[in-house]
């Protein structure tokens, strides 16, 4: 009887302990499969994004970043080459012009006119007048009434001479009207050609001066000397005041302005000898008059071989700004 109560007592006890082993094997293995999902759940969420939030950038260095501005690429901060933004300025301003042919049609037009006015506006107010003009009709002799139909004829030159500098700088001066634009001469050519000014202004005034103090003979008289040589002193005046004026505004028609007085001064000269004739004026003046002609014929071809100069010096410098451009690119 013992035994068997040893027996079906012990029989409960190590049931009991069978069944809370394997309940407790139960929950340990329960709760490793809620960790494990839960551990799964939390990589999804840190690898997936948010609706609101945006999607990653990605970073990638490329070397020729330059040719691929702002085309498709992943790169935010990319460098600009200089020498491709003013390739991509050219093309966008050929393009312009290309989509506005108007415009460039247009000025086109208005200079080829403009060359034609200027030269004709120069030949009526200076040349016509001059040769086709009788001398009669302005010389009615050595009095104030000559000298001034004298001045008037060359103050309609001048007027025209203006008018001619005016166009002349229009067609030098560039269409792109944003970019500054200067042309200043060398200060040797300005200083060579006002020497040869005041040569023309000292010459006639010691020459008046050595008549009126009686070094030369016979004496002409004042009114006499002013109809022959007072025009031309009037007008070598007007020049000057006009080429300094034309230094300081640095305009393009600096090389033009001493061609265009120094053509006429002949032709003023030359008049000058027709009217010692008219008065007849002693054998001084006339070498006097004749001495000038001379010396601006030297001027003038002095004047026509710097024009040459110029223009090589501008080609020459064309020539080597577009191997510079070659060698660039």
């Amino acid at each position: 009887m013992a035994n068997l109560a040893h027996s079906t007592s012990f029989f409960p006890v190590g049931g009991l302990l069978s069944l809370d082993r394997r309940r407790n094997y139960n929950q340990f293995k329960l709760q490793k499969q809620v960790l494990s999902k839960s551990s799964n759940r939390l990589a999804v969420c840190c690898s997936s994004t948010s609706p609101w939030e945006p999607a990653p950038v990605t970073y990638a260095l490329t070397n020729d970043a330059g040719s691929n501005f702002l085309h498709k690429t992943d790169n935010l901060f990319e460098t600009l080459n200089s020498n491709q933004t003013g390739e991509v300025a050219l093309a966008n301003a050929k393009e312009v012009s290309d989509a506005n042919p108007q415009p460039v049609v247009l000025f086109e037009y208005v200079k080829w006119t403009v060359w034609l006015l200027g030269p004709a506006i120069l030949l009526v107010t200076g040349m016509v007048p001059t040769l086709w003009l009788p001398v009669s009709s302005v010389f009615l002799g050595p009095n104030i009434g000559s000298l001034l139909s004298l001045t008037g004829l060359d103050c309609i030159f001048n007027l025209g001479a203006f008018l001619f500098l005016l166009l002349a700088d229009t067609c030098a001066r560039p269409r792109n009207l944003n970019h500054a634009f200067s042309s200043k001469p060398p200060f040797s050519y300005q200083f060579w050609n006002m020497v040869a000014n005041v040569m023309g202004v000292m010459i006639p005034l010691l020459v008046m001066f050595g008549s009126q103090k009686g070094f030369l003979q016979p004496i002409l008289p004042s009114i006499s000397f002013l109809v022959l040589l007072g025009p031309y002193l009037l007008l070598l005046s007007v020049q000057i005041v006009t080429e300094m004026l034309i230094w300081h505004w640095q305009s393009p028609v600096w090389l033009v302005t001493p061609v265009v007085y120094e053509s006429y001064r002949l032709l003023q000269l030359m008049r000058g000898l027709k009217l010692a004739a008219e008065l007849t004026a002693p054998s001084w003046i006339l070498h006097t008059i004749r001495g000038l002609v001379c010396w601006w014929v030297l001027v003038l071809g002095m004047q026509l071989m710097r024009v040459a100069w110029y223009a090589g010096l501008t080609a020459r410098g064309s020539k080597q700004e577009t191997a510079v451009y070659v060698d660039d690119t």
